[in-house]
Order: structure tokens, then sequence, then C-alpha cells
């Protein structure tokens, strides 16, 4: 009994040695585990223990690494904020569920604040704020010549689409989300489209997406409503995939992440067909959402060599069509505001707010109560606090 005790002991022992080795992600995580497939269902604490891991299992899910280069763009400090300004993003952070907030100005790291025991080195979940990046990516495909124009239709490119509604779309009207193609993102409900397409079996070789997206009926004739469709920017993935002949995550780390110098690795969420979900799902350290946000500020010129091509950015972030929201207008695959700001967006708190006036980048990450925050008011705290950091550094 006493040798079947002290073994009982040791085997306890080892145990909390190994529960201590693997790390407070893993034992958030590990407390947390969601048999749910469906993020979007998840309780907040099973989010907030996923979405700075979601990369890191792969029994779950895999994702592409998007290699970094040996060289990195270095955040030189700046001037502090006010106490005044530091109190409010205090009281941001703790109120909004904020993981962590990066402020630039003029190239310079004026503030960096991380909450939710999130940090530095973490890489958070991005959400829809992968689609600002897949559309940066069109732009690059534009530039290097694999793709002749926006006005090309999109079948043209993925031939799977033929003999769909998609026949009469633009890669434009798909940039812009308005293809007219019938598409339901509602964020609650498990029978929308949003929530249904992943589940797709693909068909005659095609991939699940193109046999999802195939199917769908045309709501609007082209080109004339604005509807926001998740399943349209990964359409657009599919269409950069077959253009150039690359996988997102590659192509984004030849064409910015390695030669802009982000300083970490980033990875991209993959399909279970195994292509980069594009209009969902990358994961990367704020600092460098952050330094992408100073990629768009120089017109996507790296060392005096363009990315994308001139006036791209000017295009993709203009009021091309408006929105259900009050001010806010689409573009490519970003959101202007109408004032010369704009933003990339991702559900439950996830944003990258850029001011070319004020040579502002405002990246931050979170885990808001409800995807779009609407339950607690935290998407329009959210803009609250981007003017408040406008108005206090323009006022400097």
């Amino acid at each position: 009994m006493r040798k079947l005790l002290i073994g009982l002991g040791m085997f306890i022992g080892l145990l909390a040695i190994i529960w201590a080795m693997i790390g407070p992600d893993w034992r958030r995580l590990i407390k947390n585990l969601n048999t749910e497939p469906d993020v979007l269902f998840w309780t907040q604490a099973e989010r907030e223990a996923g979405f700075r891991m979601l990369d890191r299992v792969p029994f779950l899910v895999k994702a592409n690494d998007i290699a970094a280069g040996d060289n990195v763009r270095d955040l030189p400090k700046g001037p502090p904020l006010s106490a005044e300004m530091q109190a409010e993003i205090d009281r941001y952070m703790s109120e909004n569920n904020v993981a962590s907030v990066v402020i630039l100005q003029n190239g310079e790291l004026r503030h960096e604040q991380y909450g939710l025991e999130f940090s530095r080195e973490g890489r958070w979940t991005s959400f829809s704020v992968a689609k600002s990046f897949t559309s940066t990516l069109v732009g690059a495909a534009i530039k290097d010549g694999h793709i002749k124009s926006i006005d090309d239709k999109v079948s043209d490119y993925v031939t799977g689409l033929k003999g769909s509604a998609y026949d009469d779309v633009s890669i434009r009207q798909l940039l812009t989300m308005s293809s007219g193609v019938r598409w339901i993102e509602d964020y609650t409900d498990p029978t929308s489209d949003v929530a249904l397409f992943n589940s797709q079996v693909g068909e005659d070789g095609k991939s699940a997406l193109v046999t999802y997206m195939k199917k769908l009926p045309r709501a609007h004739p082209a080109g004339e409503v604005w509807n926001y469709s998740s399943g349209e920017t990964n359409m657009i993935g599919v269409l950069v995939r077959e253009a150039t002949g690359k996988d997102l995550a590659t192509y984004l780390s030849e064409k910015v992440w390695a030669p802009y110098g982000m300083e970490a690795k980033a990875t991209w969420l993959l399909s279970q067909d195994g292509e980069e979900i594009s209009g969902c799902c990358m994961q990367a350290t704020t600092r460098d959402f952050a330094r992408f946000g100073l990629f768009v500020l120089d017109d996507g010129v790296i060392d005096g060599k363009r990315v994308v091509p001139e006036g791209w950015f000017a295009d993709a972030t203009s009021v091309l069509y408006e929105t259900k929201y009050d001010g806010q207008g689409y573009g490519y695959q970003w959101w202007p505001n109408g004032d010369g700001t704009f933003e990339a967006m991702g559900i439950f708190g996830q944003g990258i707010f850029i001011d070319p006036a004020n040579q502002l980048v405002i990246a931050s990450n979170g885990n808001w109560t409800t995807a779009v925050g609407d339950k607690d008011g935290e998407r329009y705290e959210r803009t609250a606090f981007y003017r408040a950091v406008q108005n206090a550094v323009a006022a400097e």
C-alpha cells in the first residue's frame, strides 16, 4: 500500500510538472477545450483561450506559415502619449476585452499595451482583417502581370464557376462585394451561408468553396447592391492562387512580409481543401499588423520598388459603396470612413485603423462579447477610441 501511495504521489507530481511546463496558453486552452467546431458559437472564455492558439493546434486546424525575412523594420520609440490618453487606453482595454493595442505615428511607436494575458510575442487571429491583405494580393498580382484587369470576369480565372451566377461578375465586383449573388452572413444563425460553406464537400475535382459558391442564386444585378460576403473574399483567394500559381501565404511572404521587414512569421489557417481561408484567419503579432498599416501608408512601395500599381490603395480605400453602418463605406475589402481614414476589421474586435493625414496606425485585437460588438457597444467604443487617439495626436 505504501509503494502504491508513493507511486501515485510521483505520478501526480509528474503531472504537475508537465502541467507547469506546457505553459499558460496551453493550460488555458485545455481548460476551455470545445468540441463545437464553429468558433462563431464558442463561449467568450473559449474564444479567449482559442484566439491566441488557433494556429498551434494542428489536430484541430492546419495553417501555412507566412515567412518573415532576415531584416526587421525598426519601430523607433516616439514621444509617449499624454497621461490623459494613457488613462483612456487603460479604461478602453479593460472595459472592452482588448488583448492588444499598438499605436504608430510617423513610423514611430507611440504606445504599446497588452491585456487578457496576451503579449508582444503572441499571435492573435485576425478574422476579416485578412480580407484587406487578400485584396492587396490582387493588386500585387496585377502589378506582376498575373491578372490583366479587375474588370475581367471572375470565371475567366476560376473556371469551376463557369455556368454559375458568377459568369456575370467582374473581379472589381468581387472586391467590392457587389456581385449581386445571394449570400447570408449572419454570425448568430448556424444555417446561414457563413456558417455552412466550410462544411461543403467538393465535387467533380472542384474545391469545396467553388462547389458551394457555384450553387448560389442571383439576388440582384451585378454591381448594383453591396452585400457583405466572406464567401466572395474566399473566392478572391482562389482567384489569386489560380492566377499566380502560388499559395497565399507564400505570395504574401514574397511580396510584403519578408521584404517590408515584419519581425515574426505569421500564419494563415487552411480550409478542408488545404487552401488558405482568404476571407479570414491570419495570425500575426500586433506589431506586424501595425507594420502592414505602414506599408499601406507607404503606398505599397518597398525600398523604391512598387508592390501594387500606383493608385491602388487610393482606389481600394475609397468609398465605392455605402454600407448599413452610418458614415462607413466599402472599397476593395477595406472600410473607408469618408474622412480620409479607413480600417481593416475582423469580428470579435480585430482591427487596423489608418489615418494618412496624421500618419497614424492603430492595430488592436480583442475578444468582444459578440461577433460584431453590438451587444455591449464594443464596436462604437472602438470607433470612439480611434477618434480619441486621432484627436490627441493631431492636437500635439
